[in-house]
């Protein structure tokens, strides 16, 4: 059965394994996949029933050439080649979803831009924690005013990135210039969380190390300071702890708000009198978000909303990254002048 859409996987590792068979979950569009390692291509080929090519250019003449033109892209791959392949992609026409984070240097973003603009595409980056049911849930209530002026957020994270990705001592994670470390790699998607949430960081200070993660030499623990307009914020992670949790806490002038991701819920309380006030939601499996996440991307492609994270979002968080990590070299205090902050 032939979809609407055809959408163009490049890379699957990981994370791009989870987008093709997540695309795929939605009934919406065929799929294909770029992997340059011929036995990786091979298996994951044969595993979802798809098509595989060694390279983008192979695979956007031998389908055009087919009658299969491709709607949009997935670039999956290590993030430092992540802005020159979208590059590549949006000058032939095809809409894309970039992987976080955007890249690991801000050159070729003005450049990307341009092309999108000129060539009237669209452009999601996949910071599926916007994905999130309780912690969107969460942001609507913040956002409607019934708690008053956000003043501080406090996000305190922690997994055994050993169980969720036993082999990351043989990917990108193990050199901080293809996206490794913790602030690249699960720190900023959570930073990226904090600004949708209460708004742009427009100077931070940072402090890492590498404690725990044997096989590795990135920094595995992360503090960042921020200052978000008038909003104080304070964000920790950890790669090591053996509990997954990930909570979230926005103090407001009227009432405080906390969403923690491992009990599936966000709660309010407004006196200190009172106790918490819950609102919870049914566990779901890991791939929810991911195919909410590609729903949501093939409704912008059909113009029918706006990206949940967009290019010019995705830019302010790797500014972001980037001011934590010179933070952490010994730069102290770091201001962020980007699209959201001039």
């Amino acid at each position: 059965m032939s979809h609407s859409h055809h959408i163009l996987i490049v890379g699957v590792g990981s994370i791009g394994e989870r987008h093709l068979h997540c695309f795929q979950s939605t009934g919406r569009a065929d799929v294909s996949f770029v992997e340059i390692n011929d036995t990786l291509r091979a298996t994951i080929s044969e595993r979802y029933g798809v098509r595989g090519f060694a390279d983008i250019e192979s695979a956007i003449t031998e389908q055009s050439s087919a009658g299969e033109q491709i709607t949009a892209a997935v670039v999956a791959t290590p993030a430092n080649r992540h802005l020159e392949i979208a590059t590549r992609l949006a000058e032939a026409g095809i809409h894309l979803l970039i992987e976080k984070p955007l890249s690991t240097t801000i050159e070729g973003a003005d450049r990307l831009a341009g092309v999108i603009s000129r060539r009237n595409l669209v452009v999601g980056v996949a910071y599926v924690m916007r994905c999130f049911p309780a912690l969107a849930a969460m942001r609507d209530a913040l956002r409607s005013g019934r708690f008053g002026k956000p003043v501080e957020i406090v996000a305190v994270c922690g997994q055994h990135f050993p169980t969720y990705r036993p082999a990351y001592r043989d990917t990108y994670y193990v050199d901080r210039e293809t996206g490794g470390g913790a602030i690249q790699d699960a720190l900023t998607h959570v930073l990226n969380a904090g600004e949708w949430l209460v708004g742009s960081i427009n100077r931070l200070v940072a402090d890492a190390a590498h404690c725990v993660l044997e096989g590795v030499t990135v920094e595995d623990t992360a503090h960042v300071l921020t200052r978000q307009g008038e909003v104080l914020g304070s964000y920790s992670l950890n790669q090591h702890q053996a509990p997954n949790e990930t909570t979230i806490t926005v103090i407001c002038d009227g009432g405080t708000v906390r969403w923690e991701s491992h009990a599936n819920r966000w709660r309010w309380m407004l006196r200190p009198s009172e106790a918490w006030h819950d609102e919870s939601f049914v566990a779901q499996p890991r791939d929810a978000s991911f195919i909410a996440q590609a729903n949501l991307f093939l409704d912008v492609v059909e113009g029918r909303r706006s990206p949940l994270c967009s290019l010019e979002e995705g830019l302010q968080t790797l500014r972001v990254n980037l001011a934590a990590l010179t933070s952490v070299d010994g730069g102290g205090w770091q201001q962020i002048k980007g699209l959201a902050n001039k």
